[in-house]
């Protein structure tokens, strides 16, 4: 498990903001402005009560964690969920409930590693 990796996903999700995002581009309003099934940037704006840079700052956060797609259209980037980080957001808690088979024991039978 590459926990680096892992941490700057659990870190975007460790957000309210970003949390209210996921759940909005869970059900996108329908509007003129974005292609089905995403938001448009100026969107989240307004439904988020938040400027355009905080915005911007969390969706490349979001992004680069995997768990949202960014297509960008002219001067406005449209954003969806990505099922492929939600699935790998639900291995790697999977993988955390795992034993691990690499812990190292020492002579007094205890587990060395990583502490549950």
């Amino acid at each position: 498990m590459d926990f680096d990796t892992s941490a700057e996903l659990f870190k975007a999700l460790a957000d309210p903001n970003r949390l209210k995002v996921l759940r909005l581009l869970a059900s996108p309003p329908a509007n003129d402005c974005a292609q089905p099934g995403s938001v448009c940037a100026c969107d989240l704006e307004g439904q988020l009560g938040l400027s355009q840079p905080t915005v911007s700052h969390h969706m490349k956060l979001l992004v680069r964690a995997g768990l949202v797609t960014a297509t960008k259209r002219g001067k406005w980037t449209d954003y969806a969920l990505n099922a492929e980080g939600f699935e790998k957001a639900r291995e790697l808690l999977s993988a955390l409930e795992q034993p691990d088979l690499n812990a190292v024991t020492c002579q007094s039978g205890k587990t060395k590693g990583v502490q549950p």
